[in-house]
């Protein structure tokens, strides 16, 4: 069974299109309104532990206002706290809920900063649509058209482009090629070629034809087309929470409420010892015991993510996307332009006996003078290097390479004839050959082919139907540098590569061997990856890969993480969950690590979170009860200066962390290939025991700044 690697080890990764800071002063001053909106109660209870927080501030603030005609704040834990106590808990504890909601509206206004630059690629334009369009006249020269709005369209209309002319709506080319420019959706100036018939057939609405004229399907609805799903994906209005984020909430949740039992019985058990203990005490408790700062961050951290794939041209249609590509174990990816550069190159002149390497020379070379492919040029170039001398034009007629015959070359004048190709077709075009020939024919072949490279042969037939085989020209398709160290690295990381390829196992097993891969699948077809991404799945094995033709749609929509070529077509586009704008197939190493940043980044901020209320404990259990239960004052290790200080000074650092940590949610925690036991040890060991220590120090820094204040 032929094996199977993965992994386009990606030639330096493309740079961001925007290389914003996580966290500006412009960026904080235009998330602030969004922030105050948050506020709003059928918004924060989707945030079920920032919701609890409101709910304090709110009665608290109401307490603050009663003090006044109710006798002031009485006492915590027997000790008497300020006037002002009430109501610098509460102003704190809203700071705290604008603090979350800031974190969450920096993440969106970049988003949002993004989609309005396409809405303004977004303009309606006249189209010219067909009229009964038919098959039978696919150019729709003689058609009847009407002009009307793009907006009017809808899916299945037929419309002809020309150059000058924005493209009225998604879809996919039927007749024509043309020269396209897409900057306004990918950033990238330089124009592209989109044709009928094959795997770049696919057009986006807005983008404008600079040639030629196209007859183009509409593939979209309105309101539906590419340039809209991406202005609501970046703007966050469409993106709904992962799986790991809900049952995350879900855990958050049922801390907050065991936490709210508990500050709930510390009342009686304080009021059965004679110390009553204050209602914003125990709020205040409250808030520093449940984890606020992984609940403000939390989506914020997600909203993140899918900002640094749009950074990389990358739209991922759903937060789940990127979530499962940080959980991917198994990537697929195709040989050609990801793990080689895709354009063979002629590498040598391999003659059989009796046979001068000029005669084969001038042979390949005279048979690809009217080669266009990247192959041709290449075997003309390298017979150049021989001291082949260059006609002014090919001496015959040319005879083109089609899939059935898998040969090309020339018919010369005197009716002799040159052919190149694949072995067994160009020694079915000869006849016999005898055994000797056939022989080193094949051991040619085979060296050719276990190296890495493509054999094609060359041969010649006389004018009285006499073949004979000259040799064999030997391709190369170049592995990418640095590939090797890549999959390297993604094996670190726990994750299997497999190559994809149509060449026979001898070649795939050669590059696969080359490029460092962990596996490989030859003679690959549609059929051939669906059934392997299949077999990965039901091992337990999380499967990316990437596609843009629609033969590879049923692949791309069965993979855990398929990425689609923008160039590609339609079909293709809406299988996958992600769109690669720049169709870089090799990409997909940057996807996967920008997913398990985002996992890493989750875990580690929820790590500091929970050891972040351990250390607050500290402060605020022994400032509660100190009067009522002198020995905990042991457990004041901090030695803050009084109850009311060290209550206050755990509130104020719990709302701080929060502004200092949105950087960190926004920017990712640095990712490093390891192993997840590495990855594990090294975040308990930097945000566990950070998130102990830090609370030390900000509090009793802050309480030195409180106890200055009149009253603390």
């Amino acid at each position: 069974m032929s094996t199977i690697t993965e992994t386009a080890a990606q030639d330096p990764a493309p740079a961001p299109t925007s290389k914003k800071s996580a966290f500006t002063g412009a960026q904080l001053l235009e998330a602030l309104p969004g922030a105050f909106k948050k506020l709003d109660p059928r918004a924060m209870w989707h945030n079920p532990v920032m919701f609890i927080v409101e709910i304090g501030a709110a009665y608290t603030t109401v307490l603050a206002i009663a003090e006044p005609f109710t006798g002031g704040p009485g006492t915590s834990g027997g000790s008497v706290v300020p006037g002002s106590f009430t109501w610098a808990i509460a102003v704190w504890l809203w700071l705290t809920v604008v603090f979350a909601n800031l974190a969450e509206s920096v993440a969106e206004g970049r988003g949002k900063a993004q989609a309005e630059s396409l809405r303004k690629t977004r303009t309606s334009t006249s189209a010219q649509r067909v009229r009964g369009y038919s098959s039978a006249d696919p150019s729709a020269e003689d058609a009847e058209t009407e002009e009307v709005s793009s907006a009017d369209l809808t899916l299945g209309d037929t419309v002809v482009v020309v150059a000058g002319e924005l493209i009225p709506g998604d879809g996919d080319i039927v007749w024509g090629i043309a020269s396209v420019d897409e900057s306004a959706i990918t950033g990238e100036s330089a124009p592209v070629i989109r044709e009928s018939g094959g795997d770049r057939s696919a057009v986006t609405g807005g983008t404008r034809v600079l040639s030629d004229r196209i007859v183009v399907t509409i593939t979209s609805k309105p309101g539906e087309t590419f340039v809209d799903r991406m202005i609501r994906l970046v703007e966050g209005a469409a993106r709904q929470k992962t799986p790991n984020e809900i049952a995350l909430n879900i855990l958050l949740a049922s801390l907050s409420i065991v936490f709210v039992v508990v500050a709930l019985t510390l009342d009686p058990i304080a009021s059965y010892s004679n110390a009553a203990v204050s209602v914003p005490v125990l709020i205040a408790l409250l808030v520093c015991l449940i984890p606020t700062t992984i609940g403000a961050l939390l989506s914020a951290i997600g909203i993140a993510g899918m900002d640094r794939l749009v950074q990389r041209n990358v739209l991922a249609m759903s937060g789940r996307a990127v979530e499962a590509a940080g959980d991917v174990t198994t990537l697929l990816l195709d040989k050609t332009g990801t793990i080689t550069y895709g354009n063979r190159q002629a590498a040598s002149f391999d003659p059989i006996s009796g046979v001068t390497v000029r005669d084969l020379t001038e042979a390949a070379a005279t048979s690809s003078l009217a080669d266009p492919t990247p192959e041709g040029k290449s075997i003309v170039d390298l017979a150049v290097l021989h001291g082949y001398s260059i006609p002014d034009a090919p001496r015959g007629e040319i005879v083109p390479f089609t899939a059935q015959t898998r040969m090309s070359g020339l018919d010369l004048a005197d009716g002799s004839q040159i052919r190149k190709g694949a072995g067994s077709s160009v020694t079915a075009w000869v006849g016999d050959l005898d055994g000797r020939t056939r022989d080193e024919l094949d051991s040619i072949v085979t060296r050719i082919s276990n190296a890495g490279g493509t054999p094609l042969v060359v041969a010649t037939r006389s004018a009285d139907g006499t073949g004979r085989i000259l040799g064999v020209v030997a391709l190369k398709d170049v592995v990418k540098t640095g590939l090797a160290e890549r999959f390297a690295e993604l094996r670190t990381m726990g994750i299997r590569t497999v190559m994809i390829t149509g060449d026979n196992p001898l070649t795939a097993r050669a590059i696969a061997a080359e490029a460092g891969v962990d596996d490989f699948l030859a003679e690959a077809t549609p059929e051939d990856k669906l059934a392997l991404i299949r077999r990965e799945q039901e091992g337990g094995n999380l499967v990316a890969m990437t596609g843009d033709g629609t033969n590879d749609a049923p692949a791309l929509a069965q993979a855990d993480v398929g990425v689609a070529m923008n160039t590609g077509t339609s079909a293709a586009k809406e299988a996958g969950n992600m769109v690669d704008l720049d169709s870089d197939p090799t990409k997909l190493i940057d996807i996967v690590r920008i997913g398990k940043q985002l996992l890493i980044t989750r875990g580690a901020l929820t790590t500091f979170s929970i050891a972040n209320d351990v250390a607050k404990y500290f402060a605020i259990i022994p400032a509660m009860f100190a009067g009522i239960f002198p020995r905990l004052g042991l457990l004041n290790i901090m030695q803050l200066h009084s109850p009311a200080s060290a209550i206050l000074s755990a509130i104020v650092f719990n709302a701080l962390v929060i502004v200092f940590l949105i950087p960190l949610a926004l920017r990712g925690v640095k990712y490093r290939a390891a192993s997840a036991s590495a990855i594990l040890s090294r975040n308990l060991l930097i945000y566990g025991v950070g998130g102990i220590v830090a609370p030390f120090i900000g509090i009793k820094i802050i309480d030195l700044v409180v106890s200055l204040l009149p009253g603390f």
